[in-house]
């Protein structure tokens, strides 16, 4: 275990010293730094970030979410002139959420203790809260204006998972950034509390962004410089692929469109296709391709699939709206009013009607020959349309009832007990 040197007074920024009767109030940034076993480094970023903030005449504190340190970082935190917060639970969403909610700044400013953002730069983010925004994202990659150290950033990061995440940002939430990863960021002290952040583990970052992107948080970004680490008694906590695929889940959880809701479009187009090839008496030949009633029980399947995944989409937008996961959404406002349980009920029992029926004719044809052999050309172009409009008439119905229980008025406050 390092040296722990002997404690000494709380240092923090002009205007909100102890024994300042402004002491809170007067207060205008914490910097929130999580800390797990950073006994190198720790030190070195309180320093940095304390000399910024007295040399730009801020007022603020230095605050250190600490998971549980065992190396000594909390004493070594607390000589440098932090504020100590001690985070039972594991995990950096946790850390960070447990520093947040001790900070006593109206704007929040976090960066990570391995000393590779430079808190020389809380000054830009300081001037874009200033200037009314919630939430300013820095950026680390070129795409954004900043930039990475040699050896800073490992190479499937810097050219694939940040890239690839921060484009999906863009395109499935609206994200007006270029690196949703960046560990360095600031914003007004609420607004974690405002968006319902519940992550504990690294999906805090990602967490954050997609959801003031979806509430649409006044959002800027502010190129800064990645510096490689400063530590070398431990690797870095991050784990590529399992925190990769972490990421990767949680943008899906979030985007019912783009995990159900597409795939499901695409399908439902592949079956009606299907359908349109191979439906007709003999069924067509396109460039050598002959479709016939194979193509049908293929296209069936994507018709069922196709169906089924729409339906997911929709059961979770309105689960996720309804628990305030995402917000309103218009579209699903009017899906609610126009397509009622009653109406779902009848239309799925119009479907499983017209499906039965035809299997029902398909049977009749069957007696017709004495119950011997059919012509499966033709009887199963009754039997596969039937049994496939009788399976979505019946999940129709199904899923009617189940958006109908989503939907039922609850008090949140009240559980049942044994």
């Amino acid at each position: 275990m390092a040296a722990v040197p002997t404690p000494r007074p709380l240092r923090v920024a002009p205007g909100s010293g102890p024994g300042n009767s402004l002491d809170v109030d007067a207060i205008e940034l914490s910097v929130v730094i999580p800390c797990l076993n950073e006994a190198e480094t720790i030190g070195v970023c309180i320093d940095k970030a304390l000399a910024t903030l007295e040399e730009h005449g801020i007022s603020g504190e230095v605050v250190v979410g600490d998971n549980g340190s065992t190396d000594g970082s909390q004493s070594i935190a607390a000589e440098h002139g932090a504020r100590v917060v001690a985070v039972p639970e594991r995990g950096y969403g946790a850390a960070l959420l447990g520093g947040i909610a001790a900070a006593r700044g109206r704007y929040v400013i976090m960066g990570d203790a391995d000393d590779s953002y430079d808190f020389a730069e809380i000054p830009r983010f300081v001037g874009k809260l200033r200037e009314g925004y919630d939430l300013v994202q820095g950026c680390r990659l070129p795409s954004g204006g900043g930039t990475v150290s040699p050896d800073a950033m490992p190479f499937l990061h810097r050219w694939w998972g940040n890239p690839m995440f921060s484009a999906l940002a863009r395109w499935w939430f609206g994200a007006p950034i270029h690196d949703i990863h960046c560990g360095m960021r600031g914003f007004v002290r609420d607004l974690p509390e405002r968006l319902g952040q519940t992550c504990t583990g690294m999906e805090f970052a990602s967490e954050m962004v997609i959801k003031a992107s979806l509430a649409r948080v006044r959002t800027t970004e502010v190129p800064i410089t990645l510096h490689t680490d400063g530590r070398t008694a431990h690797a870095p906590h991050l784990r590529t692929f399992r925190d990769g695929w972490r990421h990767l889940r949680f943008f899906l959880v979030f985007s019912p469109r783009w995990l159900f809701l597409v795939p499901g479009q695409l399908l439902t187009l592949f079956g009606f296709a299907g359908y349109a090839v191979a439906l007709p008496m003999g069924g067509l030949r396109i460039r050598g391709v002959h479709f016939d009633v194979d193509t049908l029980v293929v296209a069936s399947l994507s018709l069922i699939l196709g169906f089924q995944a729409i339906s997911f989409a929709l059961m979770t937008k309105i689960f996720a709206i309804d628990a305030g996961l995402l917000p309103a959404d218009q579209r699903i406002s009017w899906f609610r009013r126009a397509v009622t349980l009653e109406r779902s009920l009848v239309a799925g029992a119009v479907a499983a009607v017209v499906g039965l029926s035809l299997i029902v004719a398909a049977v009749a044809q069957w007696k017709a020959a004495g119950f011997g052999p059919l012509d499966n050309e033709r009887s199963l172009r009754w039997v596969i349309p039937g049994t496939t409009l009788t399976a979505l008439g019946v999940q129709a119905m199904l899923s009617s009832f189940f958006v109908s229980v989503l939907l039922l008025p609850r008090r949140r406050d009240v559980s049942l007990r044994d």
